[in-house]
């Protein structure tokens, strides 16, 4: 692996402009590509084959404009006065009348037909049925919907929309390029060179751009989540920075002890490249394996946020080392430049990138774990812990429109639906009735939802139509809660468990559906998919870092390292987002459930992310033992020289990649902040504490043996070469590459 890595490198730095007029290519096209194809994404969440799905298929197939998306359009008039009014009569009925004309509306139910009307006469509730998902609804019709609505806002009356009737809007916010600053600066600081610092941050934006083109240009074709993207772009832009810092930096170090510039960028994509390569190919492991737990959202989410990881690896493995063949030694301080052809190699810069001095104060963190292994294990694990006892309180969930942003429409239309009609009224539950025949349905109907309102936590229970064919009848259930409590899930499963008692009373078969129905099912889905897909992620990773290190307790230990990263991970966002603690300062409006399926995705992008510095940073130590520690016996000498080698990098690439997911936790879309938070917060843990005290300590502690393999199984594995051994001796470059010198 490092000798073709090596090749590649050379041949890129030799080949510059070609490697990069493809690259460009290939961004022009794919950009032209996706704007002409990308297709509207979606933020709604769907799971085939769920109880709640199954009864929405048969709704559908039965009653077309019930199996539709649906909107509510609110209208509240002040204090005093009465909707009632003639007035007001007039124009809730013309814009009711304007938006039954609209393109893909099948249905609007007025107010008085539904007797939608608050008990204070203050406050109307109107529903829009569409035709088909809210994805297809087209975004001139809910434009034309919402102007309707400020055009009829007169004389103190408000309309609010709500569900459908509202235009999704943009996941991104401008918070998001704070992180590309903050990244900016750490690399200037990292580097001192304005050439080495815009280098990655320029290759990390072409790879992202590459990449989101592709995905925007596949939405055409597929029906993919408005999450699917954003998460792409931020692991795209993450890792794009930190796997050309990882490779720039081994590039600065051998330039500072004198090596040729072709060499030098050959040798840096060799050994630090084949670090990259196998640190992102664990985190498309990670991300691919989100296909294996059959949740088509998720599915999409994990193949388009692995292709950016892939776009990252392969950027970082050609176009790097092109764009480091046109910059030369000027990826270099001027001081730096100046003596590194006079100056002997140990006064240069140092393994870590940085002068002499300041490598030795990166080394006392190494020395002081080292010293104090246990106690440095037990205050780690016991600090850990506590941060992770939220997480034991874990809810999922997904969003509604309790959870938007207070100012938003769809948020003052929930809380004037919840004041005015009950908290349940924002999501009513559906209960479909098959009966074996039907002159049976009105009968099984009655006493359907006759037995549904003796349940608890029913304000209401009626029947709300039927098939043409009076094969299916619908009634519709109000809980006196919201769809977001635990109380309604509870209601839900009450409902199914009295299923066959009123299928042997009634002959008919019962079932719950509705977008509340529909959320329920979903996070239980996920819920359940969680230790499956733990064990395929960490089982998976465990081969493919037994295969890099050549050891059997380093994988281990890394995978302990992740668990702890993970409970911490779940533990703040549970105190953030569901507890409600720090909530101003993470712009939290509303405490709510945990979005349902952050958990699955964020043990797919974290494992994958925890595994990145778990490579980089051990990948020293085992160079430091293959190269000297295996002759002296002097394994905390190799703990110590990995650590010093890796630290001042791995703290740079944590804090760029916390703070490119941090620029998304002040994001208008809950889900994005949430996710956002989540993984910095992760980020952080992990490098930090995990990787940067539990593992020099736990290494310390375990010494030669954490480099233990048996020889039945070294002979087996495959030699990856991760840290370069074969590039030791320098190799006779071929005889193309001579011509071209």
């Amino acid at each position: 692996m490092a000798r073709l890595l090596y090749r590649i490198g050379r041949f890129a730095a030799r080949r510059r402009w070609a490697v990069l007029g493809v690259w460009l290519v290939a961004l022009l096209g794919l950009g032209g590509a996706a704007l002409g194809l990308s297709g509207t994404m979606t933020d709604s969440f769907s799971i085939p084959g769920t109880p709640a799905q199954q009864a929405m298929d048969q709704l559908a197939a039965k009653m077309p404009a019930a199996g539709g998306a649906t909107g509510r359009i609110v209208f509240a008039v002040p204090d005093g006065s009465a909707i009632t009014q003639n007035s007001y009569q007039r124009a809730i009925s013309s814009m009711l009348a304007k938006t039954a004309d609209l393109p893909s509306v099948v249905g609007v139910v007025d107010p008085t037909t539904a007797k939608a009307i608050s008990p204070d006469g203050r406050v109307a509730l109107a529903q829009v049925t569409f035709a088909g998902q809210i994805t297809e609804i087209p975004e001139a019709t809910q434009d034309r919907i919402a102007d309707l609505a400020k055009q009829y806002a007169t004389d103190g009356m408000t309309i609010d929309l709500s569900g459908a009737a509202v235009k999704q809007v943009p996941s991104i916010g401008s918070t998001e390029g704070v992180g590309v600053i903050v990244a900016l600066v750490v690399l200037l600081v990292t580097f001192g060179s304005v050439v080495a610092a815009g280098l990655p941050l320029l290759t990390a934006l072409i790879g992202v751009g590459v990449g989101m083109a592709g995905i925007l240009t596949v939405s055409g074709f597929v029906q993919m989540s408005s999450t699917a993207p954003i998460l792409a772009l931020m692991l795209g832009l993450a890792v794009g920075i930190d796997y050309a810092l990882f490779i720039v930096n081994r590039h600065r170090r051998q330039l500072g002890e004198g090596m040729d510039v072709h060499e030098s960028i050959g040798r840096a994509v060799g050994t630090a490249g084949s670090a990259v390569v196998f640190a992102g190919l664990t985190v498309v492991i990670a991300l691919a394996a989100l296909s294996v737990v059959g949740i088509p959202f998720l599915t999409i989410m994990g193949i388009a946020a692995a292709a950016t990881v892939v776009m990252a690896v392969l950027i970082a493995i050609t176009l790097v080392p092109a764009l480091l063949g046109f910059a030369g030694v000027k990826v270099l301080r001027r001081k730096d430049r100046s003596a590194r052809s006079g100056l002997p190699a140990d006064e240069l810069v140092g393994a870590d990138g940085a002068l002499a001095g300041s490598r030795a104060r990166q080394n006392r963190w190494s020395r002081l774990v080292t010293r104090r292994p246990v106690a440095m294990l037990v205050a780690g694990v016991l600090a850990l812990g506590v941060l992770a006892i939220p997480a034991f309180s874990l809810r999922l969930g997904l969003p509604d429109d309790g959870t938007a942003a207070p100012d938003t429409t769809q948020r003052q239309a929930y809380e004037k639906i919840a004041q005015s009609f009950g908290p349940g009224a924002n999501g009513p539950l559906v209960v479909t009735v098959a009966p074996h025949s039907p002159a049976e349905l009105q009968s099984a109907m009655a006493t359907t939802a006759a037995t549904i309102s003796k349940l608890d936590n029913v304000a209401a229970a009626s029947p709300a139509g039927a098939s043409t064919d009076g094969t299916l009848g619908v009634i519709q259930v109000v809980p006196t809660t919201g769809p977001g409590d635990e109380a309604t899930e509870q209601l839900v499963h009450a409902i199914r468990g009295a299923a066959p008692t009123l299928a042997d009373t009634t002959g008919a078969q019962i079932a719950v559906t509705g977008q509340t129905a529909l959320q329920i099912d979903v996070s239980e889905k996920l819920f359940d998919a969680l230790p499956v897909y733990l064990a395929i992620v960490i089982g998976l990773a465990l081969i493919l870092l037994l295969v890099v290190f050549r050891s059997l307790l380093v994988p281990l230990k890394a995978a302990l390292g992740f668990l702890l990263t993970i409970a911490v991970s779940f533990g703040m966002v549970v105190a953030v987002y569901q507890w409600g603690w720090l909530s101003g300062l993470f712009g939290v409006d509303t405490p709510a459930p945990v979005i349902s399926f952050l958990p699955i995705l964020l043990i797919g992008v974290l494992f994958g992310l925890a595994m990145d510095y778990e490579v980089f940073l051990v990948s020293g130590m085992r160079e430091s033992w293959v190269h000297e520690g295996s002759v002296t016996g002097d394994a905390t000498a190799s703990v110590r020289h990995g650590f010093s080698a890796g630290s001042r990098v791995v703290t740079a690439a944590a804090i760029i990649m916390a703070s490119v997911f941090g620029g998304f936790i002040m994001a208008p879309d809950s889900i994005i902040a949430s996710i956002g938070f989540a993984l910095g917060m992760g980020v952080l843990v992990d490098a930090f504490v995990v990787r940067m005290t539990l593992v020099p300590a736990v290494m310390t502690l375990l010494g030669r043996r954490a480099w233990y393999l048996p020889r039945w199984l070294d002979r087996i594995l495959p030699n990856v070469d991760i840290e370069g051994a074969a590039l030791q001796q320098p190799p006779t470059p071929p005889q193309r590459e001579l011509a071209g010198v």
